[in-house]
């Protein structure tokens, strides 16, 4: 298939939520406050960790990770779109989305993997306790955190790659708020078959082998549970995992509901309404679940604020 122009193409549309100037202040509004509470609350989260000593465990060392994670991913995403939302400007530059595009899928991978890591940590909780200090030693701690972050980077860097060799046409409108893999394979005007054959098998690999592991963990969990015969055994065995499930359970229907979006036809504009849920709205939300149902974060809270 013929060109318009080689991949040279200078720059790119970013068309967003809404073509009305008065809809404008709204949203910026309310994604500036998404993103200053996502940021505030996942950095609280990691003060927390770091400043308690009884928090000195695997659990909250993946959480402070994850924390972290999440802050990098929107940030990806969410400055860009507040920057051309003020400005005006729905532009950038085909360097910058490939950037964003890479930095996007580093994070998002990343999240997937540290929920998976996580799941396998309260298997091993769980099911094993006489041996978890044993097995979720520092250093395997460690490994699994620099595996996760080692397969996020060699996975972005084939997706980007992938990309870098398509062409596209002289001007470029990108119906989303931020440069996603899909919809830049899509708008591509050279073969992308290749492309989409490496993103739905990378997809199928990367992301159903963490969730496949996380149902396999919780599996265990569930089991293990039942044959607990006290009510206040269950429930204390419960409540060890209960906001790690909450926090899988939002990310991954998020997830399947943009997949769902995307799969359906002329959703350009729905699919980047449905991709809010996971980049923006799952990682503000992750503080407040932890912290809300998990004993150890709230007292450490307490014990850095000074209320007894």
């Amino acid at each position: 298939m013929q060109s318009g122009n080689d991949t040279r193409i200078s720059e790119f549309l970013l068309l967003g939520f809404s073509e009305g100037l008065e809809q404008q202040p709204l949203i910026f509004g309310l994604f500036l406050f998404m993103y200053l509470i996502t940021v505030l609350g996942n950095l609280l989260i990691i003060l927390v960790v770091v400043s308690d000593s009884h928090l000195s465990t695997p659990m909250y060392f993946f959480l402070s990770n994850l924390s972290f994670a999440d802050i990098c991913f929107t940030s990806t995403t969410i400055p860009k779109m507040l920057w051309n939302n003020q400005t005006q400007s729905q532009v950038i530059t085909y360097a910058d989305c490939i950037t964003q595009m890479y930095f996007f899928i580093i994070f998002s991978g990343l999240d997937i993997y540290l929920l998976a890591v996580m799941a396998y940590d309260r298997f091993v909780a769980i099911c094993h306790p006489l041996q978890y200090m044993v097995i979720m030693n520092p250093r395997l701690c460690l490994l699994l955190v620099l595996v996760s972050w080692l397969t996020s980077v060699l996975h972005s860097l084939l997706q980007t790659s992938m990309v870098l060799r398509l062409s596209f046409r002289t001007e470029m409108e990108i119906p989303h708020f931020f440069c996603e893999l899909n919809q830049m394979i899509q708008l591509a005007c050279s073969d992308t078959f290749l492309n989409n054959m490496v993103m739905y098998f990378a997809a199928m690999l990367l992301s159903g082998g963490p969730l496949s592991g996380i149902l396999y963990s919780y599996s265990k969990i569930v089991s293990s549970i039942h044959r607990i015969f006290l009510a206040k055994g269950k429930y204390k065995a419960f409540s060890t995992c209960a906001s790690h499930l909450s926090v899988v359970s939002l990310f991954f229907c998020t997830s399947l509901g943009v997949c769902l979006s995307s799969a359906a036809p002329q959703s350009a504009h729905s699919s980047a309404v449905a991709s809010v849920m996971y980049t923006v709205v799952t990682p503000m939300l992750n503080p407040f679940i932890y912290s809300l149902r998990n004993r150890d974060i709230k007292r450490a809270l307490k014990r850095i604020i000074g209320v007894q």
